[in-house]
């Protein structure tokens, strides 16, 4: 229960982009886990930026499949963290969460992150696939990106997280109401900027040790999003 006595709400926001062929088995996947394993209240938000294939009609799908449970909001512009940051302003529950639609991170992972902070009292919680304890499946080209990238954090910040894009977080509702203001990126950048202005303003960071395996089919533009994070962390570092 919330402090008002009000039933606890997690909103689990899906950010999606042409997903016409992983949105439905996944969502079909992450609704059943929900029901079967979160004791609190809950809502899936497939958040759409400017798809061009059919994800805005499957996910149309869902909701009438899901009522109640599934909603759809789509919008007009790309960007990952556009689509976060649109449905997290929106929401009105406790804790705003989202993951991958690839459901690459363990859905085990999730109760975990979500204690955190309303059982512990931490205001944003990580899932980090370079923590102790967490078991990564990925090619060795992105083993070292991510590791590079993450120490280079470390160089310029002195931040304490250990994995800052890993696509499975949650915070509070007043962190993200604190917070997303002060996020100017709307890409991949997004999740890195929003914990090093996190810990500028001392919120306290949970870091959960996940199971990962890479999605291999992925679309991503590995040298595309590097180069975007060195330029969003240099913004960052002088802003």
């Amino acid at each position: 229960m919330s402090k008002e006595g009000m039933p606890t709400r997690v909103d689990v926001v899906i950010p999606v982009y042409n997903e016409q062929d992983d949105l439905e088995p996944n969502i079909n996947t992450l609704v059943a886990f929900l029901r079967t394993r979160c004791p609190y209240g809950w809502r899936v938000i497939v958040a759409d930026n400017a798809s061009t294939d059919r994800t805005p009609e499957i996910a149309g799908e869902l909701v009438r499949r899901y009522p109640g449970e599934v909603e759809f909001l789509h919008l007009e512009q790309k960007g990952r963290g556009r689509a976060l940051k649109a449905a997290w302003l929106r929401s009105d529950a406790d804790v705003v969460s989202y993951m991958d639609v690839d459901l690459s991170t363990n859905l085990e992972a999730f109760l975990p992150l979500i204690d955190a902070l309303l059982v512990d009292g931490y205001e944003i919680s990580i899932g980090s696939r370079l923590a102790k304890g967490a078991q990564v499946t990925r090619r060795w080209k992105r083993e070292v990106l991510s590791r590079g990238y993450n120490l280079l954090i470390k160089l310029l910040f002195r931040n304490r997280f250990s994995d800052a894009q890993c696509g499975f977080k949650a915070l509070t509702r007043r962190a993200a109401r604190e917070l997303l203001p002060q996020v100017q990126d709307h890409s991949w950048f997004f999740d890195t900027e929003l914990l090093l202005r996190a810990e500028q303003i001392n919120f306290r960071i949970f870091e959960v040790p996940v199971e990962w395996i890479e999605d291999l089919g992925s679309r991503v533009d590995i040298l595309r999003t590097a180069w975007e994070d060195l330029r969003g962390l240099i913004r960052v570092r002088f802003s």
